[in-house]
């Protein structure tokens, strides 16, 4: 082709340009007719099978490239033809022939030529093969992916389906997780190599085919074949490529995994253990099906890649499984296995799956018939929650035993819980429990059957529903005072509130949960029978009505049903401030315990009980006097006054008259002790019912 400059000469350095092009550049040059046919392609240009330049000359432009599915290439290039408009550096993917046929990706640009009449003669095209820069680019995409989903849960097994579901099919066209089942559980991996027989999951499994063949479903468990690629690779810890071909001998170890790998039409497998810190965790194993490329040295490099990261996903889920196990395990032995349950105060638990190890419920049996319910949750998570649950729960049951009040309970067990905090301040610098701050939410209630009312108080921002018999619910006003632990220094306050026989009260330990139950839509108000049917049937009914994504499994959940205390095994009798109020209160309580078929044993030491205990309250107490019996699982005595000051017990000397009340008092009864009211104390003991068992006698 000659050159011409405006004179007419021929232009030898555009003629010398030209012929550079067609002769020496990298860039493959095609010169295509209005037909998109070839006028001149350049010597850079992949050719058909040892085809001469010259031969291709009036063949199709998809023949020197030996495309077998055009896509849209030739309709990108006819509409430069028809516009003018250039094609910049569009990069088209194009299946070619080949052995094997593979895809590749070349970068097109195409511009129309024109005579300088403006008639158009053809084109211009340029096309660089940029397979390699695509598949690094489709690497980089895989890995961020890998990186952004995979391991955003703490479970092994979506670990896995969150692997394959980055690499299919952007990778590869199948891929198969399949983990230690020992780490599955937690345990810690075994090092490599890997013994013989051990137990693999399948956890993932995904696959582009619409109905693809599988050796084993997801969730088997089952020893791999030896010796085979896979447990090679789990020997000697290295990835490896394998062209797969159905002579292949290791195939016939393994038959149902060769027959779903024939049938899915596979012809490179990649195998890449899961592997960290020389100990095997489990393996991944990729395909490539129909046209895709086989797996080279690079996509082994950046398998391995992917698997380290995986790697560690699903050591973290197993270091997590642990720590949930052992916590929930230790949360199971610290919380009671059945609910103290008293015929006035019925008690069950919803259950509590271990979600959070440091929530904790308890029930106490306290003096005179009353029952203590209480619900707390800890900060935190894993063992160390559970393991400070385990220590308020103590402090609590042993502030009860001193039968305080709701709001003076509360106080000592935040001095207690700030004790623990300063503690865990103190720790080295290096511990990572130093950097989590304790704090605790708790509600500590007493019910008191012989007077239909419950007395609460609430540290932090848990509080109790009632449930009257008319099912109106409602959140009693609880004052809530400082969370346990913190610096907050504000008091505690309680509140009275009536429960009538036939009330229900749940207490648990997740807000969102109470403010739920809580609404007039709720599950509480629409559930029926609630003096009538079983309370764990009354329980399972709340569970249900629950909205998904609001489960009670995270909370611990006490659910409480009142009952009237039977009037005739209660007695009270105001006493005068008088010596001889002494031979009254043991006459009455005589007449009561015959009443109540008490025996003789067990009747002689109340009224020396009784003896003792009025003569003190006579001398020492403040008028108004009253004595209380209460024929309840045990036989309690009470003796009230308004007096401020506490007995104490004391060891009188062999020639002492008098200081033996309370000494006597406590080698008679099983338990005594001082609880303190708004008008002065009152001093009780409980004795044990030997031939009956109180009222409510079930044998």
């Amino acid at each position: 082709m000659a050159h011409t400059d405006p004179g007419g000469r021929v232009d030898e350095t555009a003629a010398s340009m030209l012929e550079a092009l067609f002769t020496q550049s990298p860039v493959g040059l095609h010169l295509l007719d209005t037909d998109l046919r070839v006028v001149r392609v350049n010597t850079a240009t992949p050719l058909m099978h040892g085809m001469p330049l010259d031969d291709l000359k009036g063949r199709p432009a998809r023949d020197v490239y030996d495309i077998v599915e055009r896509g849209d290439v030739e309709e990108l290039l006819r509409e430069v033809l028809e516009t003018g408009v250039p094609l910049l550096q569009h990069v088209v993917q194009m299946h070619v022939r080949g052995d094997p046929p593979q895809d590749r990706h070349f970068e097109v640009s195409a511009l129309r030529l024109e005579s300088p009449r403006r008639q158009v003669l053809g084109l211009a095209v340029t096309a660089i093969d940029v397979t390699e820069r695509e598949r690094a680019r489709a690497r980089t995409q895989v890995l961020d992916a890998v990186r952004r989903h995979v391991g955003r849960t703490l479970d092994p097994a979506v670990t896995g389906e969150e692997l394959v579901a980055a690499v299919v099919p952007a990778f590869a066209d199948v891929a198969v997780v399949e983990v230690v089942d020992a780490v599955i559980r937690g345990d810690d991996p075994p090092l490599a190599p890997l013994p013989t027989g051990t137990p693999m999951m399948r956890t993932a499994f995904r696959s582009t085919h619409p109905r693809p063949p599988q050796a084993h479903p997801v969730g088997d468990v089952r020893r791999l074949p030896a010796p085979t690629p896979f447990t090679q690779a789990l020997t000697d810890l290295g990835p490896r490529v394998i062209e797969l071909h159905p002579t292949a001998p290791w195939l016939s170890v393994d038959p149902p995994r060769a027959e779903a790998i024939l049938s899915s039409g596979a012809h490179s497998l990649l195998v890449v253990p899961l592997a960290l810190r020389d100990a095997a965790l489990g393996i991944v194993s990729l395909y490539r099906t129909g046209h895709s490329p086989h797996f080279d040295e690079g996509d082994r490099e950046f398998a391995v890649e992917l698997a380290a990261h995986t790697a560690l996903c699903i050591d973290n889920a197993r270091r997590y499984t642990r720590e949930h196990t052992v916590a929930a395990t230790v949360q199971r032995q610290l919380l009671p296995r059945h609910p103290e349950t008293h015929p006035s105060l019925e008690t069950a638990y919803l259950s509590v799956t271990g979600a959070d190890p440091g929530a904790w419920y308890d029930t106490i049996v306290l003096s005179s018939a009353r029952t203590a319910l209480v619900v707390g949750k800890v900060s935190g998570s894993g063992l160390n929650a559970a393991a400070t649950m385990g220590q308020l729960r103590t402090v609590v049951r042993s502030l009860a035993a001193f039968d305080l009040a709701p709001d003076e309970l509360l106080a000592r067990l935040h001095g207690t819980a700030g004790q623990l905090a300063a503690e865990r301040a103190h720790l080295p610098l290096g511990d990572p429990l130093r950097r989590e701050a304790l704090t605790a939410d708790c509600v500590y209630a007493v019910h008191d059957p012989l007077t239909g009312r419950c007395a609460m108080a609430a540290a932090g921002h848990l509080a109790p529903l009632v449930v009257r018999p008319d099912r109106t619910v409602t959140v009693p006003s609880t004052p809530a005072g400082p969370r346990l632990g913190t610096t907050e220094g504000a008091p505690f306050a309680a509140v009275d509130v009536e429960v009538p026989d036939g009330s229900v009260l749940v207490f648990t330990s997740d807000p969102l949960l109470t403010s739920y139950l809580a609404e007039s839509s709720g599950p509480l108000p629409s559930t029926a029978d609630y003096q009538d049917r079983l309370l764990q049937d009354l329980c399972d009914a709340l569970v249900y009505a629950l909205p998904a994504g609001l489960g009670a499994g995270d909370a611990a959940v006490i659910v409480a049903r009142t009952r009237s205390f039977p009037p005739d095994r209660f007695a009270a009798w105001p006493l005068d401030p008088d010596p001889a109020a002494v031979a009254v209160a043991r006459r009455r309580t005589r007449g009561q315990l015959a009443a109540w078929g008490v025996d003789d044993e067990t009747a002689s030491d109340t009224q020396l009980i009784v003896s003792e205990l009025v003569t003190n309250a006579v001398r020492y107490g403040s008028p108004p006097i009253e004595l209380r019996l209460i024929h309840d699982r045990t036989l309690t005595c009470e003796v009230r006054d308004a007096g401020s000051a506490a007995p104490h017990l004391r060891h009188a000397a062999t020639a002492d008259e008098g200081g033996r009340g309370l000494f006597i008092t406590a080698q008679l009864a099983q338990a005594w002790g001082t609880r303190f009211t708004a008008p002065g104390k009152t001093i009780w003991a409980e004795l044990a019912l030997t031939d009956a068992t109180g009222p409510y006698d079930t044998r």
